[in-house]
């Protein structure tokens, strides 16, 4: 497997383009599936994850053009999606396995073709992540559901119908899903207590912009009137304020300053006010985020993950890395899954003082420094927060396992290189 060999100790300064969310194209990609037209997107991340989701849409029958664009400087993919009729409305096991948000191919089929058979999916060991809720409103939207062999069996033969539906937590994928099955649904659907991250509003948007009925867009309810079908569109693949995020802890860590080219500040203000309240100067601006740490002593602060707008849980490792660097003690508090914290032992092989407590909480001692050594990424933000600690530690750190890091950060040594960092890929077959 590549690794990756990082030489701290290097201030960041430069700017770094953020690409489009992966958490927003996974789900606009099977999207597509609802319409017989063509769904063009751009701005696309060139990652394994949307490989993966591609190939899978071209098992089930999609065919898929591909077309180079330069955004801002930045080399990225337009997507042209065509599904005319499908070939197959399995979703086998060697593709699900890969990537979780396989499961987004659900909501599309059952609506359009009213069967679907997809395996239980797959994705980061960080915790239970069931899909009781997905099956659960599907259920009271008129499928039958059945699970065999791994795999869930889901029947609309009738079509499904819209219906009043309360989620018991606010599950991004849930949402996600069942919004797109509810626009070809007959009637209305209300889905109360509804997700309300950016990405379920870039994928509204675009459902709209397709002929789709959707209202309190951003909101905790949306109401969802089917349509009998849905045309071709052109959408643009918002910015990936994870990454976003992920680089702005890079600039602090480093008490550098780094220009986030795209970055939309208002997909991430409770990041930016711990940033600040920790010490880091933060500049918004229409299209990037300016994050400047030179000279600047760091307060720990403590921070709790919840659903948007609250802390994402996909920057806490990032942030308790950072944490380490500031005077004080900090508490990181995990809500969202309860097994998120598997990067601390990696961390703590490099001198980081931190105790996990019941796999809840971790309290966070800011150090002195961090001393270099072998680490193995255990996910897919966890891999980051082990290169933020390789960016400062003394020594040449080597980060193992970083396919994980190729799922959901593009070009990630080279935008780091650009701006200073001493970073290399190691490819398998090399010899250190």
């Amino acid at each position: 497997m590549d690794r990756l060999k990082i030489r701290g100790g290097k201030r960041l300064e430069g700017k770094i383009y953020i690409s489009g969310a992966k958490n927003a194209a996974l789900p606009l990609i099977c999207a597509s599936l609802l319409t017989d037209e063509k769904v063009i997107l751009t701005n696309m991340p060139m990652l394994s994850d949307i490989k993966s989701m591609n190939l899978l849409l071209e098992e089930l029958g999609t065919v898929i053009e591909s077309k180079d664009e330069i955004i801002d400087g930045n080399p990225c993919k337009n997507y042209t999606y065509y599904t005319p009729e499908f070939k197959s409305l399995v979703a086998p096991y060697d593709f699900v396995r890969k990537m979780r948000a396989s499961y987004y191919v659900l909501g599309p089929l059952l609506a359009r073709k009213g069967y679907v058979e997809l395996s239980l999916p797959g994705g980061c060991a960080i915790g239970a992540r069931p899909m009781d809720i997905h099956l659960s409103a599907l259920e009271q939207m008129g499928a039958t559901i059945e699970i065999k062999n791994g795999y869930v069996i889901a029947k609309a033969e009738k079509g499904l119908h819209g219906a009043h539906l309360v989620f018991n937590i606010a599950s991004v994928g849930a949402t996600c899903n069942i919004l797109m099955a509810a626009t070809l649904a007959k009637g209305q659907t209300i889905i109360e207590n509804a997700a309300r991250e950016p990405e379920i509003g870039d994928l509204a948007k675009m459902l709209n912009s397709m002929g789709a009925k959707i209202s309190g867009i951003g909101s905790s309810v949306l109401q969802i009137d089917g349509v009998e079908r849905l045309r071709g569109t052109i959408h643009k693949v918002i910015a990936d304020r994870i990454e976003a995020g992920s680089y702005a802890v890079a600039a602090a860590i480093t008490r550098g300053r780094i220009e986030l080219i795209n970055a939309q500040a208002e997909t991430l203000q409770t990041p930016i006010k711990i940033l600040r309240q920790t010490g880091v100067n933060i500049e918004e601006n229409e299209r990037s985020i300016i994050v400047d740490a030179k000279g600047c002593t760091l307060t720990g602060q403590d921070i709790i993950t919840d659903y948007y707008p609250g802390f994402p849980t996909d920057l806490q490792a990032q942030f308790l890395t950072l944490m380490l660097t500031a005077n004080g003690a900090s508490m990181v508090t995990e809500t969202i899954f309860e097994n998120r914290f598997m990067h601390v032992p990696e961390l703590l092989r490099m001198g980081a003082n931190i105790n996990v407590h019941r796999h809840a909480s971790a309290i966070v001692r800011g150090v002195d420094k961090l001393n270099a050594a072998p680490v193995m990424a255990t996910d897919l933000r966890a891999s980051f927060a082990l290169v933020l600690a390789g960016l400062i530690a003394e020594g040449e750190t080597v980060v193992n396992r970083i396919y994980h890091l190729d799922r959901g950060y593009e070009k990630l040594e080279e935008k780091l290189r650009s701006v200073g960092a001493d970073i290399e890929r190691i490819k398998d077959s090399e010899e250190e």
